[in-house]
């Protein structure tokens, strides 16, 4: 994503996912391209070709509420998406200073004392601040990983999860929520080009432009010590943070998975015995 035509290059993208059938067209032929053409989303928004081609290369960027909404009413966008598509209209291009990423004390406190596997993520989703148990549940839950190149670029974290390519897309979907429409971090490009260069499934789910709400997931993990563990995740803002989630671990309770849960934080509080204890000599 870049700053220099964000709303062209997303209504490209959504452009060419629709189905023309899907909006009412009927369709004679094989077509070259895949999607639908420029004139005919311009004739179902209501718009001018021309003004809609100018849209997409970038040479009008104030197009008003009412154009854009009904775009995204052509590109079947839900509420996330179309509020996505108008911050990219209303986004400025600046070059903001890079501000650095402190985690709240009473966060830090809140890590320390729950008895949960909970850590604390940046908007670019690097990991800022992590409990014991969080680490236990995977390795690479720790500060100065970032979750989006653990789940795309290492192996080990790809194989704790059975169901990696369904919740993968929703990953990147939810990465760029996160970023909204400041796309201007030389750390953004530098991430989203190497895992473009490392992963051919991040390259095809960032070029579709995919947006999603940051709310809660099921998911399941294949743990080496514990087996498998079935756990909700849940995001949390952080107050006056420049859009840092709490994010945390939990199973329902008297299940398998909340027994295996708490099997995982015994161990961790053993590992962390000894390790003082051999520090203590």
């Amino acid at each position: 994503m870049t700053r220099s035509n964000a709303l062209g290059e997303y209504l490209r993208a959504r452009r060419e996912l629709v189905d023309p059938a899907d909006v009412g067209l009927h369709v004679a032929g094989v077509r070259r391209t895949p999607g639908l053409r420029r004139e005919e989303v311009a004739t179902l928004a209501g718009i001018s070709a021309d003004y809609y081609l100018r849209l997409e290369q970038g040479r009008d960027r104030n197009p008003s509420t009412q154009v854009l909404e009904a775009l995204a009413r052509v590109f079947g966008l839900d509420a996330t998406a179309t509020q996505y598509l108008l911050g990219l209209s209303a986004a400025r291009s600046r070059r903001r200073r890079p501000r650095r990423e402190v985690v709240p004390a009473g966060i830090r406190q809140l890590l320390d004392v729950i008895e949960l596997p909970a850590f604390v993520e940046s908007r670019m989703f690097d990991v800022l601040a992590a409990n014991r148990l969080a680490t236990a549940l995977s390795p690479r839950i720790r500060p100065g990983e970032n979750r989006l190149r653990s789940m795309f670029l290492d192996e080990d974290e790809r194989e704790l999860h059975p169901d990696w390519e369904r919740m993968i897309g929703g990953m990147v979907a939810a990465f760029r929520t996160s970023l909204g429409t400041d796309g201007d971090d030389p750390r953004l490009t530098q991430l989203v080009g190497e895992l473009s260069l490392g992963s051919e499934q991040f390259r095809q789910l960032w070029a579709r432009h995919d947006v999603k709400p940051l709310a809660g997931k099921q998911l399941k993990m294949q743990h080496p010590d514990v087996g498998i563990l079935e756990l909700r995740l849940e995001k949390f803002p952080v107050g006056d943070s420049g859009g840092q989630l709490l994010v945390i671990y939990h199973a329902e309770p008297g299940s398998e998975s909340a027994r295996s849960l708490a099997l995982l934080g015994s161990l961790a509080s053993d590992a962390t015995r000894d390790t003082r204890t051999s520090a203590g000599g």
